[in-house]
């Protein structure tokens, strides 16, 4: 493999990752007469769901059948997809430059970051089997299904409480699992009261189901409540560390930051689109930052070129 410089494949946008927010922003600048390069590694955040939701005109799509569709519909453009992770990626003088496993090298102008979101789910005997199928973590996504049934929150402190409030807009049958205890303030304990939310401090054993599917909360002094479904407040992790790497602007709280109009980071020529951003966690938030962000790339390399 060549290394010089003027050998290295160049691109007017790279994005790394093919998830709804990179294959829209790829939509848009594939018809704006853009080179454009994604980068799949294959991991998504909803690779457990069977279901998509909330996304119009294809509510109840599974998440690689919407995959399909974009990059079907992405083939009149020309827009180059490749089944790699990014592992590395540097800003140069004019170009940032991208490394894939296996040490290829690109250059681009422009570069979108729509690496997602990692959720870290609690260690609890029998979810790995129940995740996406009857244990959640976003109710504008599943809680139409879990309506009016016995549903279970897990979670502890404010964010326990605050979940335990909102799923009582689909059921009011809401029993909050803290698996220890709760140590709730007065105005939590009152807030689970008022809307009469039964709360079980006892340690979990385990989830017990057929299936897939929730049938009880098993606790460890034996006892068990009977419930269908689980929602959780999950612990998220930014999945690439790239937006790090460039400098970019980083907080737990709000994950990549924007500065600027059309999704662009701290980091100029840096985009970011999708949950990495951590705002409304919604699949078609994702494709409609994609498509923003895309609209400031062709804006930024038009300016460029017009200059």
């Amino acid at each position: 493999m060549s290394t010089r410089e003027e050998d290295i494949p160049g691109y007017d946008a790279i994005i790394v990752g093919g998830g709804p927010a990179g294959l829209s922003a790829a939509l848009i600048l594939g018809r704006c007469r853009r080179r454009v390069l994604v980068c799949d590694s294959g991991q998504y955040r909803n690779h457990a769901a069977r279901e998509m939701h909330g996304f119009l005109s294809r509510d109840g799509i599974a998440p690689c059948e919407l995959r399909r569709i974009a990059r079907e519909q992405l083939e009149p453009y020309g827009v180059e997809i490749r089944e790699a992770a990014v592992t590395d990626v540097c800003r140069g003088a004019k170009r940032f430059e991208v490394t894939l496993e296996g040490g290829e090298r690109l250059r681009c102008r422009k570069l979108l970051l729509a690496t997602g979101l990692v959720d870290r789910l609690p260690e609890l005997p029998g979810l790995p089997a129940m995740y996406g199928k009857s244990v959640h973590h976003c109710p504008y996504c599943d809680g139409w299904e879990a309506r009016d049934q016995a549903i279970g929150v897990y979670g502890q402190g404010s964010t326990g409480v605050s979940l335990a409030v909102n799923m009582k807009t689909w059921s009011d049958d809401v029993v909050l699992f803290t698996d220890g205890p709760a140590s709730l303030s007065r105005s939590d304990a009152d807030r689970l009261a008022r809307h009469r939310i039964g709360v079980r401090e006892e340690r979990i054993a385990r989830l017990e189901g057929r299936g897939g599917m929730l049938e009880r909360v098993v606790l460890e002094d034996g006892s068990a409540v009977e419930r269908r479904s689980l929602f959780l407040k999950a612990k998220q992790e930014q999945r690439s560390d790239l937006a790090e790497r460039l400098r970019c602007t980083v907080t737990e709280e709000r994950g990549v930051e924007t500065v600027a109009e059309h999704e662009e980071t701290t980091r100029e020529g840096v985009f970011v689109a999708g949950d990495a951003s951590k705002e409304v966690l919604l699949a078609i938030v994702a494709a409609a930052e994609g498509a923003a962000a895309a609209f400031g790339i062709n804006c930024a390399l038009q300016e460029e070129e017009f200059a």
